[in-house]
């Protein structure tokens, strides 16, 4: 399996490409200069195309992915209705969702043979929108509004329309600030990252009667840390095993180990991890995981190790400025 790492970096814009080698080292293969601040990515689900939000002109960009080498070709680009935060398909990779915290919104863009082609729905109203998170059968769109501290929950239709479901949403502790999430492989939990008092918050998807349920929440610091809380990313191993969440002030990635049926997290340990990191990812394989550090202008290779899922540093490696956003493919 050959393994692509992409990283983008606004204040310089520009997009980096690495080769992750089996070993746990990155070769760079290739420097993409964007038009824009490049902020969120995400790769198709055919792994043909890199899309990626930029601003202050708001729109989606749609680079070619090369099949040997994971290099980029500009191909197509599309308007956005909102500065985009964080983007995201469905899964049979019809559409793409941009979340826009700063104008509260949620759109759906149609793709065609991969391409974004038009808005078909913007749903508004949604305060500090961080993400949009497609449940793992495709049907229904997780959405966090952080400044609102509910996770507000769509219908997606076959033609791309956004329908509140019932519920409509979910709620989180006063003041949690629900960020990004991440699926458990079996498709019963679903784990939120809140970026403003840096929990995370275990959700059941279905309970036996068929309602969404927080069963945990966890502190995600270290019982010693005092300073302003500001968590941002979290990731798990595509074994779900293990998960992963950062946070800023304290340049810390969090270590959980997953109990077998998804339900309990449990802390195994910290990692500190370059300056303000503010995004990450985990390789397909689930033996490396990619932090960027926002001030530090560098990202960090780890090896994921053993049962507890520790991390062991492999490497660091320049990149542009203000890294924000890792994304790994596998072609």
């Amino acid at each position: 399996m050959k393994q692509t790492v992409y990283t983008a970096s606004p204040e310089s814009q520009q997009i980096h490409v690495w080769r992750l080698n089996a070993e746990g080292s990155l070769t760079l293969v290739q420097v993409v200069d964007v038009p824009g601040q490049v902020q969120p990515m995400v790769v198709s689900p055919d792994k043909r195309f890199l899309y990626v939000g930029v601003r202050p002109e708001f729109r989606v960009l749609a680079y070619r992915i090369a099949p040997d080498d994971g290099a980029l070709t500009f191909t197509a680009e599309a308007p956005l209705p909102g500065s985009p935060t964080h983007i995201s398909t469905d899964r049979q990779g019809r559409f793409l969702f941009s979340g826009s915290y700063n104008s509260g919104c949620v759109s759906v863009t149609r793709l065609e043979e991969g391409v974004p082609v038009e808005i078909v729905d913007v749903v508004e109203g949604l305060e500090g929108c961080h993400s949009a998170n497609i449940s793992p059968d495709n049907r229904t769109l997780w959405v966090p509004a952080l400044k609102q501290d509910r996770i507000c929950l769509f219908t997606l239709s076959d033609d791309g329309h956004l329908a509140a479901q019932t519920p409509s949403e979910v709620t989180t502790v006063e003041g949690a600030g629900p960020r990004h999430m991440v699926f458990h492989p079996n498709q019963q939990y679903a784990y939120v990252v809140n970026e403003l008092n840096s929990s995370v918050d275990v959700w059941e998807l279905n309970d036996p009667k068929g309602q969404i349920e927080c069963v945990q929440t966890l502190d995600m610091m270290p019982s010693e840390f005092s300073d302003t809380r500001w968590a941002a990313d979290i990731h798990i191993t595509p074994d779900g095993r293990h998960l992963y969440a950062c946070d800023r002030t304290s340049s810390l990635i969090t270590i959980f180990s997953i109990s077998e049926d998804g339900s309990v997290l449990s802390i195994e340990g910290f990692q500190p991890t370059e300056t303000q990191p503010r995004g990450f990812n985990i390789d397909n394989s689930g033996q490396f995981l990619i932090a960027a550090g926002q001030k530090s202008h560098h990202i960090a290779l780890y090896k994921i190790h053993g049962e507890q899922g520790l991390l062991e540093e492999k490497g660091r490696y320049a990149v542009g400025q203000g890294p924000m956003w890792v994304v790994v493919n596998a072609h």
